[in-house]
C-alpha cells in the first residue's frame, strides 16, 4: 500500500513530556483486532484519554483545543516494548505526521518509516527547548524539511538536524512503499537483468 508523501511540514506541535512510552501506551493490545490501517486513531493512548467510565480525561493533551497540529513532540525512548505496527497506525491516523523525540526504540522507527510518519530524533537539549517554546506559545510553528533533514523552531529560528536511512528518506519523499520502490526501478532491474545475459 502506498504512502503519502513527504517533503515539508510546518505545524504547530503537540507535547507529550513523558518519557518511556511503550506501544501498549500507544494502543492497547485490545484494540488489535483491524488488519487495515484505518480506525486506530480514535484509540491512541486510549488509557490515558479516557477514564474508566469511557470519559475523557481532561488534563490529558489530546483532549485539550489548546494543543493542535501534525508533529507528536515526545519525551525519550518513545515506542520501546512489543513491535506492533499498529502503534505508527495509530499515531498516523489520529492526524500527525512527525514524531519528535531525543531518542526512538528501533522497531518502532522502522514501523513508523513503513508507513509515512517521519520520526525526528533531536538531542535532549534541543528536545527540551521545543517543549518551553510550545509550553509558553501553544500555536508556535514548528518546521520540519525532509530534503535537508532539518528540524526549525520558527519562533526562534534554531535548526537541528536528523538522520534518515536514505532509503526511507528516498520512500516518503516519493511516497513509495518497498513495492512501489521496485516498480520505481523496473528500468534499471530490466537493464542490469540484461546485462548478464
Amino acid at each position: 500500500m502506498s504512502i503519502d508523501k513527504f517533503i515539508t511540514l510546518t505545524s504547530p506541535a503537540v507535547p507529550l513530556p513523558i518519557e518511556n512510552v511503550d506501544t501498549d501506551q500507544i494502543i492497547p493490545a485490545r484494540f488489535l483486532k483491524a488488519v487495515e490501517r484505518k480506525g486506530f486513531g480514535d484509540n491512541l493512548f486510549r488509557d490515558w484519554r479516557y477514564d474508566k467510565n469511557n470519559q475523557p480525561v481532561k488534563d490529558f493533551v489530546l483532549n485539550q483545543s489548546t494543543y493542535t497540529g501534525n508533529i507528536l513532540v515526545a519525551g525519550k525512548n518513545f515506542g520501546s516494548g512489543s513491535s506492533r505496527e499498529h502503534a505508527a497506525w495509530a499515531i498516523y491516523d489520529a492526524g500527525f505526521k512527525v514524531v519528535v523525540s531525543s531518542f526512538f526504540a528501533d522497531i518502532f522507527k522502522g514501523n513508523a518509516l513503513n508507513n509515512g510518519l517521519l520520526p525526528v530524533q533531536v538531542s535532549e537539549a534541543f528536545l527540551e527547548k521545543i517543549f518551553a517554546v510550545v509550553e509558553e506559545d501553544p500555536t508556535a510553528r514548528f518546521n520540519v524539511d525532509l530534503t535537508s533533514q532539518e528540524f526549525t523552531i520558527l519562533k526562534t529560528g534554531e535548526t537541528s538536524s536528523f538522520e534518515i536511512n536514505p532509503y526511507k528518506k528516498e520512500c516518503l519523499l516519493n511516497g513509495y512503499d518497498d513495492i512501489d520502490y521496485l516498480v520505481a526501478c523496473r528500468d534499471e532491474i530490466r537493464s542490469f537483468e540484461l546485462s548478464r545475459n
